[in-house]
């Protein structure tokens, strides 16, 4: 069974950077696609950015564009998003599930991502 272990998220002050990672293990192959997907109280889980199994393919939501960068680590099912210049609508829980843009696992804890002054 898949298990998704999401860290990094932290207070910050808007401006700021933070990166986030994710491992997911229990998977019978490694360079398998991945997401990033956050969620704040009484909305629905948006996708944020997705990468290829290679990483030769990224997406992002068009409010992240420019300032969020998602990546893997080169033969393993490690992913990371480094976030710059967050803005306090970036405040939320954030997930990453196995998958391009459509999640194929059951979802980890998550970890928050606050930023305010």
């Amino acid at each position: 069974q898949v298990q998704l272990e999401e860290s990094g998220g932290d207070l910050v002050q808007p401006g700021r950077s933070l990166r986030l990672s994710c491992t997911a293990s229990g998977m019978s192959y490694n360079n398998v696609p991945m997401s990033w997907y956050r969620q704040t109280t009484g909305s629905e889980r948006e996708l944020v950015a997705a990468i290829s199994g290679f990483g030769g393919t990224t997406d992002y939501a068009e409010s992240v564009k420019g300032r969020f960068t998602i990546s893997k680590e080169k033969g393993k099912n490690t992913v990371y998003l480094d976030m710059e210049n967050l803005k306090p609508e970036d405040t939320a829980v954030y997930y990453c599930n196995v998958g391009h843009g459509r999640p194929l696992s059951s979802w980890g804890q998550g970890t928050r991502v606050t930023v305010e002054p």
